[in-house]
């Protein structure tokens, strides 16, 4: 298992993969933060709790997320989660998903995020990822599929659509 462990101030921190040992731990995350480890998005229905990733743990408890699957020779994020923003964990996490990339011999990195998540926008934008698709009406199409998926997204904005970030590495 692939673990990268850190001290700060006392505190236990340390990156591992997704493995069978933690999915029941990675289950309970999903519930708690997003109702379901289910994703609808454009590119397909997930099962989060499945797939390919990273946990970022502080004191064995789970602070930060990442999954991703790899496709036509791109490897896409599928959820990002980072509970303590500002602390350096989603970039952490977006760092160990871009060097499986690079150590697989796969350029693009990329995701889909909402209208509305105007916070990733900036996060992913800082971090060299470019909007390459705008999908109109993809959220209304997934809540179809969930209609647990809300009306209106952050900041009051109403969630209709789907954009795509793409970084080359």
């Amino acid at each position: 298992m692939q673990e990268h462990t850190m001290e700060n101030g006392g505190l236990q921190m340390s990156i591992k993969e997704i493995t069978k040992d933690n999915r029941e731990k990675i289950v309970s995350f999903f519930k708690e933060h997003w109702g379901s480890p289910e994703m609808v998005i454009s590119t397909g229905i997930y099962q989060c709790d499945q797939l390919d990733g990273f946990i970022f743990e502080e004191d064995n408890e789970i602070i930060g997320l990442v999954t991703y699957i790899i496709k036509d020779h791109e490897l896409e994020v599928i959820s990002l989660d980072s509970i303590q923003e500002g602390k350096g964990i989603g970039t952490s996490l977006m760092e160990k998903v871009e060097n499986v990339a690079k150590q697989k011999g796969i350029q693009v990195v990329s995701l889909v995020t909402t209208n509305d998540n105007l916070h990733a926008l900036k996060f992913y934008q800082k971090r060299g990822y470019r909007i390459t698709n705008v999908i109109p009406d993809a959220v209304n199409r997934a809540r179809k599929i969930k209609p647990s998926i809300p009306l209106i997204g952050n900041e009051g904005i109403p969630l209709n659509d789907e954009l795509i970030l793409k970084k080359i590495l």
